[in-house]
């Protein structure tokens, strides 16, 4: 049977100093060593002792905002530490943040402001006119607290009138404290709720997985609102006593310059950045860090993976999670055999199993649905804000159904298929589009590619491939049909091939195959 436990019995919240809410922890360490740096950027440094006294000023100034305790507000901002004054106020009185990405449309962050109910958007001058346009479209029910720059109205200097002292009683680790979108496909995005317990667990499960110390920095060049930034990196440091070097914005060109300015031990990244950085020239800073892991999702070819670890010296370390299962449930060891093109073994606390469309479990070897064990609200998400239907087909009897088919092998390791949407049905074989861009991706003239199925009368589903070549490359479409003949089964082989000069992308690189899948050839190549 494909069940999977990293222990016989799954522990409860493992919590930092005794405290059980993210506030206590933030204050614990202010407390025990306030000079330590929390957070480090190319402009500043803030110490913990500093980052509790800022989160104290931004609860006082929620709730004279009108956000009280279980109220949401959005947050629209970029890499910044106004961010996480924010996130940490909101964590102090038991408010909830619901961060929004900085590349949304206005029609895009009006659903979630009105979604949500977010009672106010705090935001920074460039990225106004989107949060104003949104609001009007959603009868401005919300307040607008714009983050300037320093000496002209910032956020940083309205909270230096604020009170340092704490803005409220002890809050609970039940307590939600951020609601993260999860990208669209064809219909709107879901709200993810997040307690206090859940964002201190995965802090705990990566941090003890990674070894951190408080010596330790957690690079952070991916963009906060999102889950990575947040669970793998922020919260890992934060129980640890650790500090996060805060990258503006992600820079393939400076990615090494940074991690070693900032003086990062730790990094995370997704497939797409990878490919961007090692598309750039090789620099002197490229072994001048001191980074001693890296930890990444999504998938890279062995040839990628093996010249990222030639150029930088770092070893990396595949990862798999999800907005809902909070945690990573799978992750490469940092010490022992890692096969990074595997999602690696059960995390620490991690119960799985791999399933059928029955639900029975499916045997070492083959492919099935990814489920995950735990306890909503303390190892895994919540639930789907407003959202029961959703939440009650994800969440069923203890166990998160992914909808991610993997593949287990004797040695315990699993390996991402496809996912379950992603799927194609071709003449009643399915076909993982995740196998076609593979050997697709290995082709020397091809930088990457999205492999998705479109209608056909005959066989239900044709495969296209987008691609993407290296600059200078030419590839026709036969010779890349020719070369998928010689690596994949008959029924496996593309139809078509489209080059492009990009793929669609959301803010963190994952590719958006429902906007390629409307799309038609004009004409099917015979395979």
């Amino acid at each position: 049977m494909a069940r999977l436990d990293a222990g016989d019995v799954e522990p409860a919240v493992i919590t930092q100093g005794g405290s059980d809410t993210v506030a206590g922890v933030l204050e614990d360490h202010a407390r025990r060593h306030p000079d330590d740096p929390f957070l480090v950027s190319e402009a500043a440094t803030t110490t913990y002792a500093e980052m509790d006294r800022r989160a104290n000023r931004m609860g006082h100034l929620l709730l004279r905002a009108g956000v009280g305790p279980g109220e949401r507000f959005n947050v629209h901002l970029t890499n910044c530490p106004e961010f996480y004054d924010c996130w940490f106020g909101a964590a102090k009185i038991g408010a909830v943040m619901v961060p929004s990405n900085p590349l949304s449309t206005p029609d895009e962050l009006g659903y979630l402001l009105d979604h949500a109910r977010c009672r106010l958007s705090v935001t920074q001058p460039d990225l106004l006119g989107t949060v104003e346009t949104a609001r009007s479209r959603t009868g401005e029910r919300s307040r607008v607290l714009v983050a300037g720059p320093v000496g002209e109205g910032s956020l940083a200097d309205v909270l230096t009138g604020e009170p340092d002292t704490p803005p409220g009683p002890t809050r609970h680790p039940s307590e939600v404290l951020g609601v993260l979108y999860t990208s669209g496909t064809t219909s709107r995005p879901k709200g993810v709720l997040v307690t206090q317990a859940a964002y201190l667990h995965v802090g705990e499960v990566v941090a003890q997985h990674l070894r951190l110390r408080p010596e330790d920095r957690q690079l952070v060049v991916l963009p906060l609102f999102h889950g990575n930034a947040q669970y793998y990196s922020t919260m890992s440091a934060l129980v640890t006593g650790a500090s996060i070097a805060l990258a503006g914005r992600f820079s393939a060109s400076r990615w090494s310059e940074q991690a070693s300015r900032l003086g990062a031990t730790v990094a995370s990244l997704f497939a797409a950045p990878i490919r961007m950085i090692m598309a750039q020239p090789p620099t002197g800073y490229d072994r001048a860090h001191t980074l001693r892991a890296v930890l990444f999702a999504q998938n890279i070819t062995a040839e990628q993976l093996d010249g990222f670890e030639a150029r930088f010296g770092a070893p990396l370390l595949q990862i798999y999670g999800m907005t809902e299962t909070v945690a990573p449930p799978t992750m490469n060891p940092l010490y022992g055999q890692r096969r990074n093109m595997s999602i690696g073994r059960p995390a620490l606390t991690a119960r799985l199993r791999v399933v059928d469309h029955d639900g029975t479990d499916v045997s070492p070897g083959d492919v099935g649905e990814l489920l995950v064990g735990g306890r909503p609200g303390e190892t895994l998400m919540a639930g789907y804000l407003d959202n029961p239907e959703a939440t009650a087909d994800a969440l069923r009897d203890g166990w998160l159904h992914t909808g991610d088919n993997v593949r287990l092998d004797a040695d315990g390791y699993l390996s991402f298929v496809d996912r379950d949407k992603d799927m194609i049905k071709r003449a009643g074989e399915n076909v993982a589009s995740a196998e076609v861009e593979r050997v697709v991706n290995e082709h020397p003239a091809v930088f990457e590619s999205a492999a998705v199925g479109i209608p056909d009368p005959v066989r239900d589903e044709a495969i296209k491939v987008y691609v993407v070549l290296h600059d200078g490359a030419v590839l026709s479409e036969a010779e890349l049909i020719e070369w998928c003949r010689t690596q994949l089964a008959r029924f496996k082989v593309p139809s078509a091939v489209e080059v492009v000069d990009s793929l669609p992308r959301t803010s963190v690189g994952k590719i958006q195959k429902h906007l390629l899948r409307p799309r038609r050839p004009a004409v099917l190549s015979e395979p």
